[in-house]
C-alpha cells in the first residue's frame, strides 16, 4: 500500500512539474488547473473508511455495478469529447505514450514512470492540453 502511495505521489509530482514547466514557457499561471491537480492528488490518497458492516455478495455486486456505470459514463465523456473536437482526438493520439502507461500500469510499473522528453515548446503545450483535458474530465463536465 505504501508503494502505491509513492507511485501516486510520483505521478502527481510529475503532473505538477509539467505544469510548472508549461507555466514557465507560456509565462502564464494556471491557478485553476494546479488546484484541480492538487485536489485529484488528495483524492487518490484518501484511505477509504472501513465498513461498519460486512458486505455480502449482493452488496458487493451492486457496488461493482455502480463502478461499472461510472466507467461507462467516463468512456462516454471521452468518446463524445473526441468526436466533437478533432484537436482532442489528435492530442490524445499523439500523447498516448504519456497517459496510456499511467492508466494501464500496475503500481509497480507506475513507480518506474518517467516523463518523456519533448522537442521544445510544442511538447510542453501538448502536455498542458493533456493536463487540461484530464482536469476537464475529472471535473465531470462535457463541454
Amino acid at each position: 500500500m505504501a508503494e502505491e502511495g509513492r507511485a501516486d505521489a510520483q505521478l502527481f509530482g510529475l503532473l505538477s512539474n509539467l505544469l510548472q514547466q508549461v507555466e514557465t514557457l507560456t509565462n502564464q499561471e494556471e491557478v485553476e488547473l494546479r488546484a484541480k491537480i492538487e485536489a485529484l492528488g488528495l483524492e487518490v490518497t484518501k484511505v477509504p473508511p472501513k465498513p461498519s458492516v460486512h458486505l455480502d455478495e449482493m452488496q458487493i455486486a451492486k457496488e461493482l455495478d455502480k463502478l461499472s456505470e461510472k466507467l461507462d459514463d467516463l468512456d462516454e465523456k471521452i468518446s463524445s469529447t473526441m468526436a466533437s473536437d478533432p484537436q482532442v482526438q489528435s492530442l490524445l493520439s499523439s500523447t498516448a505514450d504519456v497517459w496510456m502507461p499511467v492508466i494501464t500500469a500496475s503500481s509497480d510499473e507506475r513507480r518506474n514512470f518517467t516523463a518523456p522528453t519533448g522537442d521544445g515548446n510544442t511538447m510542453h503545450l501538448e502536455q498542458l492540453c493533456l493536463l487540461r483535458l484530464v482536469a476537464h474530465l475529472s471535473n465531470g463536465s462535457t463541454s
